[in-house]
C-alpha cells in the first residue's frame, strides 16, 4: 500500500464529519472538486472505497465508517495537544465554532460573543446558525446554544443569558371586530402564526398558571420556520404570534403590538451553553466558557431592538 499524508486523512474526516463536500470545503479553504480529487486519490492508495456519492450527500461505506471511528479521535487528541501550545503564548488563540438557533444566537449568544472578542482578539469565532439539531461532535463544533430541554443527556451544560418569557402578541388592528383571548383555550377561536421546527413538527404553545400547565396546538393560516419572520407578520396583522418577550418588548411599549395572556406566561430558565465532555478543552473554548460565568455574575442591561 503506497504511504499515506496526514493532510489526506485530514480531507477525508472533514468530509466523513459533514457528510458533505461543499460543507467540507468551507471549512478546510479549498473548493468541493479538490477536495474530490483527493478523496479519489486517497481511495486509490488505499485500494478501498471509502465514500458513495449519492444525489443527497455523502454516505460513508463500511469501510469508510471503521476509519473513520478510529482516526477522529487520534485528530482531536493532535489538536488538544496543539491547543496547549496556546499557555504559551499568555492569551488563548485559535478557532471557536459554536452551533445555535437563530433565536439564541440573536438574543444572547451574539451580544456576549461581541464582549468576548474585544476581550480575546486572538480568538476567532465562528457561529452557525442553524435550528435544526445536529451532532456537535461529527459536525465539528466546539459548543451549542440551546434551550435545556433540547440538548443531549451526554453534554455538559451551563446558563447563558438571563432567564426568558415569551409573549402571545398581536397588531392592534387584528383585534378589531375580535374579543381578546381570556385563556389559552380561547386560542382556538384566534388565528395564530404557527412556528414549524425544521425536524417538521409544530411548535404547541406553552403556557402555566397557578400550577396547571397547558400545551396549545394553534391553528392558523399561516406557518413560518423563523422568529424574527413571525414577528414580521405579526407586526403585519396576520394573527397572533408566539414570541420571546425581549423580541416585542419595545413594540408593545410604542403600542405597536398588543399584548394578551400575560398572566399565563412563565418564565424559564432561558438558554443553555452546552459542550461535549472532554479531558483537555480548547484552551479559546475553555477562555469562552470562563468568560461566560464571569458574565453572568456581572451582566449588562440587556435588552432588543424590535424593527
Amino acid at each position: 500500500m503506497k504511504r499515506v499524508r496526514s493532510t489526506d486523512l485530514a480531507i477525508f474526516l472533514a468530509i466523513a464529519s459533514h457528510r458533505s463536500f461543499r460543507k467540507a470545503s468551507v471549512e478546510l479553504g479549498v473548493t468541493p472538486s479538490a477536495l474530490s480529487h483527493a478523496l479519489r486519490a486517497l481511495e486509490e492508495r488505499l485500494a478501498v472505497r471509502l465514500v458513495n456519492r449519492t444525489t443527497r450527500g455523502v454516505a460513508l461505506t463500511e469501510a469508510g465508517e471503521r476509519l473513520f471511528d478510529r482516526i477522529r479521535p487520534a485528530f482531536f487528541d493532535i489538536d488538544a495537544a496543539l491547543d496547549d501550545l496556546n499557555s504559551f503564548r499568555g492569551q488563548p488563540h485559535g478557532k471557536l465554532r459554536i452551533n445555535a438557533a437563530r433565536a439564541s444566537t440573536r438574543l444572547v449568544l451574539l451580544p456576549i460573543v461581541s464582549r468576548f472578542l474585544k476581550a480575546y482578539p486572538s480568538v476567532e469565532v465562528e457561529i452557525v446558525i442553524d435550528d435544526a439539531l445536529v451532532d456537535m461532535v461529527s459536525s465539528g463544533f466546539d459548543a451549542g446554544v440551546r434551550f435545556g430541554e433540547s440538548i443531549a443527556a451526554d453534554m455538559i451544560a451551563m446558563p447563558i443569558g438571563p432567564r426568558h418569557r415569551f409573549a402571545v402578541v398581536a397588531a392592534p388592528g387584528y383585534f378589531e371586530g375580535r374579543g381578546r383571548p381570556l385563556t389559552p383555550h380561547d386560542l382556538r377561536d384566534h388565528e395564530c402564526v404557527r412556528y414549524r421546527f425544521a425536524g417538521g413538527s409544530f411548535y404547541r404553545w406553552e403556557f402555566e398558571r397557578g400550577g396547571i400547565e397547558l400545551e396549545i396546538d394553534v391553528s392558523g393560516p399561516l406557518t413560518l420556520g423563523d422568529q424574527d419572520i413571525i414577528l414580521d407578520a405579526v407586526m403585519h396583522g396576520c394573527g397572533l404570534g408566539y414570541l420571546f418577550e425581549e423580541q416585542v418588548q419595545m413594540a408593545i411599549a410604542e403600542g405597536r403590538l398588543i399584548r394578551v395572556l400575560e398572566d399565563w406566561c412563565p418564565f424559564y430558565p432561558g438558554f443553555f451553553l452546552y459542550y461535549p465532555s472532554r479531558r483537555q478543552l480548547p484552551t479559546a473554548l475553555r477562555a469562552f466558557i470562563d468568560f461566560v460565568k464571569t458574565d453572568r455574575a456581572h451582566p449588562p442591561t440587556w435588552g432588543f431592538s424590535s424593527p
